[in-house]
Formats: structure tokens, C-alpha cells, sequence
């Protein structure tokens, strides 16, 4: 198959990125990236519409998970072998009809099909995100990526409270509805914009998998910044787990209250640019250890006023723009380290990376839901302070330098 003399690698490599591409690149990982989370705030009334008991009612937001830890794994390594643009329009023309198969689910099996679906493709995302990497030179790489990751990252915090609030205004199917016709939107406008990267591997698809163990076993910063933010997403995990029922129960917000609490979070999607600037100026190791530390206070702070109080729900709201803040900037640290390996396999590497924390992510939730059931918010916050610890712990065996 004839193709030009890799003028796309040339492109991607050295012409660098325009700032309305960057803008692009954040809303579309933004756009897609919620796909993930808008059923998790709906899994009553989805399960209820559907006759699925309550459970199995977790299947709804798990099959979403599953699908998209797969993706990370059997997808986005193809970023290292396909032409980038085309790979990301099939990825999201999936995302756009299995979004609408699941509006219109007569049962629960059409819709958990649909659900793991939607999953696999919004792993969309986590090919753009090494994509703009290659179109950055390497002094702006970080602030680059860090720009497109505030992107997703609001794309993950404001997913929730949309979906509560349109399906109060209308009903659940109307979320999906409307997320579906973005994705065909985007689309076109992702097929206009985009220009077209060609990876120059001669891999198989089998030797680009079997590729990921070798790099896994033989890349040690990629073990070690994807551990840090196993840790630092771990405690995300559990605190957005978790904070709904203490909010709930404790304090007696509605869905409506729980929503606007989510906004807060918001806040801390200015970690992201903040972390790629630093990056760039060669500050991550301090930086890294700045985020891990403001996750540590976040978890001390929701103990320093009488639980109930008026005063404990200020800090808890502070809390959650500081863990918000610490692992969205970690997250940021570490990709600008590991797109500094090199570009021919930056894609592997990146679904390494985000499949090593998202795995920890879903077994941290479910832990943290067994510890708010035992123990209540003091069990649950001691297991989200344990993880930036263990992070801290970890990353005082790190050399300077490294």
C-alpha cells in the first residue's frame, strides 16, 4: 500500500501545534471522556427503567470500565502502528452508536452490551493525548499536554453533575442521546481539523502486544510514575466513592446538592496546565512531590471540624479541590516523563500508564465502599490517606536526577 514518504511524522514532529488545535484536542477529550462517567450518578433510575434488580445495578458503570480498561490494553497501542486521525474517527463512531443503542435498551443485556461498548470507545482520549504529544516540540511538550489533559480531566468532573442535572430536567435516555450526536459532531469536525500522523513501525498487531510486557519489564520510569499515580488516582477513587454517601447520609443533600458539591472539584482542573509548565522547566520531581503532599493535608483537613457541621462541609468541599488538584497534576508529571522516552512507542506506553492507574481506581472504589460500610468516613478517609503515603513512601527511593 503506497503512502507518502512520511510527511506526517515530519508534521507531527517538528512543525509544533497551534493553539486552536490544543483548544480542540482538550474539548474532544473532554467531550469523549465523559462518555465514561455519565451513568455512574444514574444508575437508579437507568436500573429502574431497565427491571435490572438493584444487585446488579453496578453492572451499569462497571461494564463501562471494563470496556475501556480493554481498550487502554488492545486499542491505544495501535496508535504506534495506525494512522492516528483515522483510528480516533473509528473510536468514536463506535462511542456514537453504541451511546445510542444504550438510549434506547428495551432490557438490561442490550444495555450492558452498549455499556462496554461506549467504554471501548472512549478510549479515543488516550490516543489524542500522545498525539498532541507528537505534534509539541519537545520544550513545550508538557505545557501542551498539559493543556489537552485540563481538558479531559474537566471532561471526567463535570460528566456527573450534567447527567444528574439533564436527567432531572428531562430523563436519562436524553443524556445519552444528546452525547451520541456530539460524537457524530465531533466527528466531522475531528476529520476536518486533524492532520493525519503516521506511525513508521512495520509491527504486527501481536508484536506491538507482545511489545507492552518487554516495555513494561524493561522501562523503569514508566513502572514507577505509573505507580505514583496508582496511588494518587487510588485516593481520587475513593474519594469520589465515598463523599456522595457521607454527603447523603451525613449532611442530607439531594442529588441536586451532590451535584454541586462534584462542581467544586472543577476547581482543580487548573493542576493540569500548571504541572505541564513546570514539567517543562525540569521541577517534576518537586512538583511530584508537591501534589502527593496536598492529597495527604486534603485527607487531614475533613477531620479538623465536628462531622455534620457547617464548617467540616467548607473543608470537605476544600478537600476535593486538592485531591482534585494533586492527582490531576500528577497525572500530568507523569505523562511528560514518559512522552520523553521517545515517540515510537509513546501510545504503548501511555495505555500502560492509564490502564496500571485505572485498574487501581476500580479496586480502590469498591474498597472504599466496603470501609464506608464497616467504618464510615473515618475508615474511608484513613484508606484514602494511606495511598498519597504509600506514594510519598515509594517516592523517597527515587534518586535525584531520575
Amino acid at each position: 500500500m503506497n503512502q507518502p514518504q512520511n510527511p506526517v511524522a515530519q508534521v507531527s514532529d517538528h512543525a509544533g501545534i497551534s493553539g486552536g488545535l490544543i483548544t480542540l484536542l482538550a474539548v474532544s477529550c473532554g467531550l469523549i471522556v465523559a462518555n465514561i462517567y455519565y451513568a455512574q450518578p444514574l444508575i437508579g433510575p437507568i436500573s429502574a427503567a431497565l427491571g435490572l434488580p438493584v444487585s446488579a445495578a453496578g453492572l451499569i458503570v462497571t461494564m463501562t470500565q471494563i470496556g475501556y480498561g480493554a481498550g487502554l490494553i488492545l486499542v491505544v497501542p495501535l496508535g504506534d502502528l495506525f494512522e492516528n486521525q483515522r483510528l480516533v474517527l473509528m473510536m468514536v463512531g463506535l462511542a456514537a452508536v453504541s451511546l445510542l443503542a444504550a438510549a434506547f435498551a428495551p432490557a438490561p443485556l442490550p444495555f450492558l452490551t452498549a455499556a462496554l461498548f461506549i467504554g471501548l470507545g472512549s478510549v479515543a482520549v488516550q490516543i489524542l493525548v500522545p498525539y498532541a504529544a507528537h505534534l509539541a516540540p519537545e520544550a513545550r511538550r508538557g505545557r501542551v499536554v498539559g493543556n489537552v489533559m485540563s481538558g479531559l480531566m474537566l471532561g471526567v468532573m463535570l460528566a456527573r453533575p450534567v447527567s444528574s442535572f439533564i436527567t432531572a430536567l428531562s430523563s436519562w435516555h436524553v443524556v445519552f442521546i444528546l452525547s451520541a450526536v456530539a460524537m457524530v459532531a465531533l466527528g466531522f469536525v475531528l476529520r476536518s481539523k486533524l492532520p493525519q500522523r503516521q506511525p513508521t513501525h512495520a509491527l504486527s498487531y501481536r508484536e506491538l502486544l507482545s511489545s507492552m510486557a518487554h516495555l513494561a519489564l524493561n522501562t523503569p520510569i514508566l513502572r514507577r510514575r505509573a505507580l505514583y499515580q496508582a496511588c494518587m488516582f487510588g485516593t481520587f477513587s475513593v474519594f469520589w466513592t465515598t463523599s456522595p454517601l457521607l454527603l447523603a447520609g451525613t449532611y442530607h443533600l439531594t442529588q441536586r446538592g451532590i451535584a454541586l458539591f462534584a462542581l467544586a472539584g472543577v476547581a482543580g482542573a487548573i493542576a493540569a496546565p500548571i504541572a505541564g509548565r513546570v514539567a517543562d522547566k525540569g521541577w517534576s520531581r518537586p512538583a511530584t512531590a508537591i501534589a502527593m503532599i496536598v492529597a495527604v493535608v486534603a485527607w487531614l483537613l475533613t477531620h479538623l471540624a465536628p462531622e455534620g457541621s457547617l464548617l467540616a462541609l467548607g473543608l470537605l468541599v476544600v478537600a476535593a479541590i486538592m485531591i482534585d488538584f494533586g492527582v490531576q497534576a500528577n497525572v500530568v508529571l507523569g505523562q511528560r516523563a514518559i512522552f520523553a522516552l521517545g515517540a515510537h512507542a509513546r501510545s504503548r506506553l501511555n495505555g500502560l500508564y492509564m490502564a496500571t492507574f485505572f485498574a487501581a481506581g476500580a479496586v480502590t472504589s469498591a474498597l472504599g465502599g466496603w470501609a464506608y460500610a464497616h467504618g464510615g468516613w473515618v475508615w474511608a478517609s484513613a484508606l484514602g490517606l494511606a495511598l498519597p503515603v504509600l506514594a510519598l513512601v515509594y517516592f523517597a527511593t527515587e534518586k535525584a536526577g531520575k
